[in-house]
């Protein structure tokens, strides 16, 4: 980066400024960011990279140093998650990029720049058993790709990533972590073999035990990552997958063709309504409800959020949860689990949720976890089992 001239510097942080100025919040950033390339033919891969590596650090920042010019700013954030910028080079020559992320908020407070517990503007909504501190600090690292590999094909997916000179790391015998960015979409080779699915998510596993051929209901199934995973574990259960879109039922069904996955049912259910009329009485083993929620716990990928979101959707999401828990239930056997999941780190979406489900739909709580990503460049999520009275 020592060849990065003063000129070019000005030109990534008028793109950036440009690309930030087109953004209202509405969309997902990675959406948005892909129309503005597609509208400014002009920007060559390098100056892409330059604006999408700018506007996420920058994002991270959160409501960080709102006192301070934008430019400032994205200085302040350049320094906090790179240990190479020519920006801070040229602006703050006098920062030291080769500190701690620790030493480096240190030394801003000192300069009476940023505070900590400003960045992060929905910390009073955690769930108790996060750090906060440790929670805010890991909101500038960007998480790592993780993916699942199948039984039986450890040796054949790491032979490939030696062959191509890939970075990886095995955290299970199954899970591997990359380099964030890492393209695996050239090896054909991989397709049904791998799985991209964040560790935290791969962790969920534990709480879902089953029994040879038991009938389990995967409520809201989405594109199937957590169905994979339930069969990869348990492949003679009967499955039952299921979500209020057609469309994305569609990606599940290409998803489980390249997995070699046949035999399983679908059904498309509206969890917010009477489910009799599509479910009848039929009674289920286990069930496992993956709600929809804020998705706070992956704001690591998505960190726009911690600017744009609006923290009354948390009451809604919350109200969303409870009533889809009680419409699921209607379909558990008495003395078999639900298996309650969130990637959100609020404790309204957790622990208040399966207080309800508990109280008020008649369960035993068995086990429930925080699970801490933030510890180990991951997405944050919530689990728990709990057993119909």
């Amino acid at each position: 980066m020592s060849d990065f001239s003063e000129k070019r510097v000005q030109q990534q942080i008028r793109n950036f400024e440009r690309a930030m100025d087109g953004y209202e919040g509405n969309e997902p950033f990675a959406r948005y960011l892909t129309s503005f390339f597609k509208i400014n033919k002009q920007m060559g891969s390098k100056d892409r990279k330059w604006t999408s590596r700018l506007c996420y650090n920058y994002f991270r920042l959160g409501k960080g140093a709102t006192q301070l010019s934008q430019q400032k700013r994205l200085i302040i954030a350049e320094y906090l998650c790179e240990t190479e910028s020519p920006f801070v080079a040229l602006f703050e020559p006098d920062w030291n990029l080769s500190l701690s992320l620790e030493e480096k908020i240190a030394f801003l407070k000192k300069l009476e720049l940023l505070e900590l517990d400003t960045i992060f503007p929905f910390k009073n909504y955690l769930s108790s058993a996060i750090d906060q501190v440790d929670f805010i600090q890991n909101q500038f690292l960007q998480p790592d790709l993780f993916i699942r590999i199948r039984k039986g094909k450890e040796k054949f997916v790491k032979a490939i990533f030696e062959a191509e000179q890939i970075g990886y790391k095995f955290i299970t015998e199954q899970t591997v972590a990359l380099a964030n960015g890492t393209s695996l979409q050239r090896f054909k080779d991989l397709d049904g073999v791998i799985e991209v699915q964040d560790l935290s998510s791969q962790r969920t596993l534990k709480f879902m035990d089953a029994l040879p051929k038991e009938n389990w209901w995967d409520a809201c199934a989405a594109s199937g990552g957590k169905a994979l995973l339930f069969l990869d574990k348990h492949p003679t259960t009967n499955l039952l997958v299921s979500d209020v879109r057609m469309s994305i039922l569609r990606n599940l069904d290409e998803r489980f063709e390249r997995a070699g996955i046949k035999d399983y049912r679908k059904k498309i259910v509206d969890l917010t309504k009477d489910t009799t009329p599509i479910l009848g009485v039929e009674l289920f083993d286990g069930v496992i409800l993956d709600a929809p929620c804020t998705g706070s716990g992956t704001w690591g990928r998505s960190p726009e959020n911690i600017s744009y979101f609006n923290a009354k959707k948390i009451d809604e999401f919350a109200t969303l949860q409870k009533e889809i828990a009680k419409n699921v239930s209607l379909h558990l056997k008495v003395g078999k689990p639900l298996v309650y999941i969130t990637c959100s780190v609020f404790e309204k979406e957790n622990e208040e949720v399966i207080a309800y489900i508990q109280k008020e739909l008649g369960y035993s709580l068995h086990s429930y976890k925080v699970l801490k990503g933030y510890y180990e460049k991951a997405d944050s999520m919530f689990v728990a089992r709990l057993i119909k009275l």
